[in-house]
């Protein structure tokens, strides 16, 4: 005979005893299941916090930030006292937050938000224990960050990764964190949903959705599963009130170890790049195309000699899925692809003119092509004050902006200076100036050293082309 859960069993008992009541209007002895142990008797989650919760810790930082009181950027003031009257004070900023050990020689996974800019980090164990720790890497672009402790002298408790990949919802979980700094507090839940990318803390979404209480503080701490694995760090709320309404969001633990391994190799992390642009599928695209629901990605250009070229994909083509996983939309498929490592092979699921097909793609670095070759133009021009570079895959995945772009962009802008008067931003492509093509900055060096009798300028800003007529 099958040996039975213990919860299964005592959910079964209050079951038979409701159906009894409903049927009878009162409870027969035949229909009562008696619990046949004390874990039956006794369902708690104490076993798991006991495995999980030595290994998430409180981390408190210090940072010195400088004030200027408002009064004096008053334009009274600084007419009579001048711009530098009152100067300014620096004060010391505390911040707490959560974290998770992964390693026993002290090696803590955390938020970004939680430590940056921090001076000072301290980290306290759950059994009162206090380490300094320094910063071995901090990524706002998925806000995650590895701490490493100071001066341990013995074998730390660790968590174990899961896969965040095997998570469903419905799934049940705790959340184990520090929130407003009154101490260890564990709180549990269900997983709301999966692959939430409109958020909006970070350049990598591709959340788990929670109603396991979070709150400030929790930012670091550990989203468990029911196996005693993490599958997410806590890291943002959704709130009108700084409180917890039960929607809470954590990185899944598969991008946690991108960086994670990243850290611990020393090397610095480099996010794969694809060698495409594409957009999101919306629903007048999908209904057109015959798909049942708006998923995907619809591929629009494809960069000569990139990875998406070398595995034979074109323009039209829809990414439904990458290594049978759905992708949803754009900012899905940059998370699934940032949680591979460069070298690595994916698998993506393609629909072409209806039909469905597999291409294998390599994933490579993002080559630094052309070579940034600044100029800042401090001549007697019109744009004096701007300083321009080449776009290329590598550039723009550092500032994260749209990796297929090309052109020569406005990087620097001193304030007051003449490119600045004349609304230039940082971000503007530089297409045209006086009719002349810029599509390198040696194309403006050349404009530069034969310049125009009128200047007229045409930039790209955002996708939408600007003119600006200069005297």
């Amino acid at each position: 005979m099958t040996e039975r859960h213990p919860l299964l069993a005592a959910v079964s008992a209050v079951v038979l005893v409701a159906l009894g009541f409903l049927c009878t209007g009162s409870v027969r002895a035949e229909t009562v299941a008696v619990p046949q142990s004390a874990e039956q008797v006794r369902l708690s989650y104490a076993p798991l916090v006991e495995q999980v919760a030595p290994a998430v810790v409180n981390i408190y930082t210090r940072k010195i930030v400088e004030t200027r009181s408002p009064l004096f950027n008053d334009p009274f003031f600084q007419k009579f006292f001048g711009q530098q009257f009152g100067g300014t004070r620096k004060r010391a900023e505390t911040a707490l937050g959560s974290g998770v050990i992964v390693e026993g020689d002290g090696i803590v996974i955390t938020n970004h938000h939680v430590i940056a800019d921090a001076t000072d980090i301290r980290v306290i164990l759950r059994d009162k224990r206090q380490y300094n720790a320094q910063v071995v890497l901090s990524d706002e672009r998925t806000d995650l960050a590895i701490l490493k402790l100071e001066d341990v002298k013995q074998t730390l408790p660790t968590v174990t990764l899961g896969n965040s990949d095997a998570v469903h919802v419905g799934d049940l979980v705790l959340a184990i964190g520090n929130p407003f700094g009154v101490g260890q507090t564990v709180t549990s839940g269900i997983v709301s949903g999966l692959a939430r990318t409109q958020v909006d803390v970070a350049d990598y979404q591709s959340f788990i959705q929670t109603d396991a209480a979070i709150n400030p503080g929790n930012s670091g701490g550990a989203l468990v599963a029911m196996d005693g694995s993490i599958i997410g760090i806590n890291t943002a709320i959704f709130s009108k009130s700084g409180g917890s309404h039960g929607i809470g969001f954590a990185i899944p633990v598969n991008m946690v170890q991108a960086v994670l391994k990243s850290a611990l190799s020393g090397q610095p992390l480099v996010r794969p790049w694809l060698g495409f642009d594409g957009k999101d599928v919306d629903w007048d695209m999908a209904m057109a195309l015959g798909m049942n629901a708006p998923h995907g990605v619809i591929v629009e250009q494809v960069r000569d000699g990139g990875p998406a070229d070398d595995a034979g994909l074109e323009s039209g083509d829809i990414i439904t899925a990458i290594d049978d996983i759905i992708v949803d939309d754009a900012q899905n498929l940059r998370f699934r692809a940032a949680t591979k490592g460069v070298g690595e092979h994916i698998r993506l699921g393609i629909l072409r003119d209806g039909r469905e097909m597999e291409k294998d793609l390599i994933l490579i670095a993002p080559p630094e092509d052309p070579p940034q070759d600044p100029v800042a133009i401090r001549r007697d021009a019109p744009i004096a004050g701007a300083r321009f570079v080449n776009l290329s895959p590598a550039l723009c995945m550092q500032l994260g902006i749209q990796p297929e772009r090309d052109g020569v962009m406005v990087i620097e802008l001193l304030r007051n200076s003449p490119a600045a008067r004349l609304g230039l931003q940082v971000g503007d492509i530089l297409v045209s100036i006086s009719g002349r093509e810029i599509d390198l900055t040696e194309d403006l060096r050349a404009v530069l050293d034969n310049p125009p009798s009128s200047w007229s300028l045409v930039i790209n800003r955002n996708g939408e082309k600007l003119s600006v007529q200069l005297r």
